[in-house]
């Protein structure tokens, strides 16, 4: 069994899904190669990618010729195949609601989505940001109550140890505290805690510099 992996990401390493399934090879020890793929011109429309990602979307792993879209599967089987750091927890209960978490990350809080960019994770705005629309601010509220009943007092977990569950909640929660939105301390501290993981930091430190045209 390969412990080297392809996986395909987003032109400016500023996807959140990409993220994941980077973290998540991170955290296995696994050797990856980045391919870029350029979402602004189409790329993922392009045959030779579509033969790859059904769904026509970033991230795609390949790993001995299986090729996987969606990052929450592709947790799951990096989980599955590959030895290190358990990205979910052993308790069949706790496992279940990390992929609660993770599957609601993915298909609600849209208008914080909308509206808090993860690229501000990444690179300082330009400018400050308007506050938070009414539709964004109840969508924050929503998220923040949900994060301080999952994570438990005095905990820098969702649950005894790390899960990938952790790395998606807090990227969530940093789309506001990256730009000075309001939230509790604890949450702050949870979000700064996960952030200085070193796998996340690799992912952090990827060179975003925009590639220059051949002359």
């Amino acid at each position: 069994m390969s412990n080297t992996a392809v996986l395909y990401t987003d032109h400016g390493f500023g996807s959140p899904y990409a993220m994941s399934a980077y973290v998540a090879l991170a955290e296995k020890g696994v050797d990856v190669e980045l391919i870029k793929v350029d979402l602004d011109h189409g790329a993922q429309h392009r045959p030779d990618y579509l033969g790859l990602s059904m769904t026509g979307k970033v991230p795609t792993l390949v790993h001995n010729g299986f090729a996987l879209s969606e990052s929450s599967a592709i947790a799951e089987y990096i989980d599955d195949t590959f030895q290190g750091t358990a990205l979910y927890p052993k308790d069949r209960l706790q496992r279940a609601r990390a992929r609660q978490v993770q599957a609601w990350l993915r298909t609600d809080l849209g208008a914080i989505r909308e509206e808090r960019s993860s690229g501000n994770l990444f690179a300082k705005p330009a400018h400050a940001l308007p506050a938070l629309s009414a539709p964004a601010r109840q969508a924050a509220d929503k998220l923040i109550a949900a994060a301080e009943q999952l994570l438990p007092a005095g905990s820098v977990n969702l649950f005894e140890h790390w899960s990938i569950a952790d790395l998606d909640l807090s990227l969530m929660l940093n789309r506001m505290v990256a730009v000075g939105d309001p939230m509790p301390a604890r949450l702050v501290e949870y979000v700064r805690h996960q952030w200085s993981r070193p796998s996340v930091q690799r992912w952090v430190a990827l060179d975003r510099t925009p590639a220059t045209a051949a002359a």
